[in-house]
């Protein structure tokens, strides 16, 4: 059985292997949990409810994990993982900045948070000066 990316134009497909479509789902479940914690430290400490999934970019259809577009304060949950991911290549690295300068150019404050920080509940520290100061321009 041939397994091929989707997302890849035809001639540029490849096998994947079934430990690659594993290191996938394993590493998107990882990072849904850590998204999961966020939203339940953030409703924990009483802070405005965010914008899951927010489409900033209509064009690009880029989205943030996390928004609150009131006050132009996005959150994202870097899936960095040891066995890699698309945040960890080159391709999505430079992808993943290229949407990161253009939110900024367009007057958002993006906040990007490793597990670590999730877990520390140190993200959702941040994410409340982040809307303190919004709030006070």
């Amino acid at each position: 059985m041939s397994l091929t990316n989707p997302r890849r134009s035809r001639s540029a497909r490849r096998e994947v292997t079934p430990a690659e479509l594993w290191a996938r789902e394993e590493a998107a479940a990882k990072r849904h949990a850590l998204e999961t914690l966020l939203a339940w430290h953030i409703k924990t400490w009483g802070l405005p409810v965010p914008v899951r999934e927010h489409r900033f970019d209509p064009v690009r259809r880029w989205r943030f994990d996390f928004a609150w577009p009131p006050f132009m304060v996005a959150a994202e949950v870097e899936g960095l993982t040891r066995e890699g991911g698309r945040h960890q290549r080159i391709a999505g690295f430079e992808a993943d900045a290229e949407k990161y300068v253009a939110a900024q150019l367009a007057g958002w404050t993006v906040l990007r948070f490793t597990a670590k920080q999730v877990h520390s509940a140190d993200a959702v520290r941040a994410i409340e000066i982040a809307l303190e100061r919004a709030a006070r321009r």
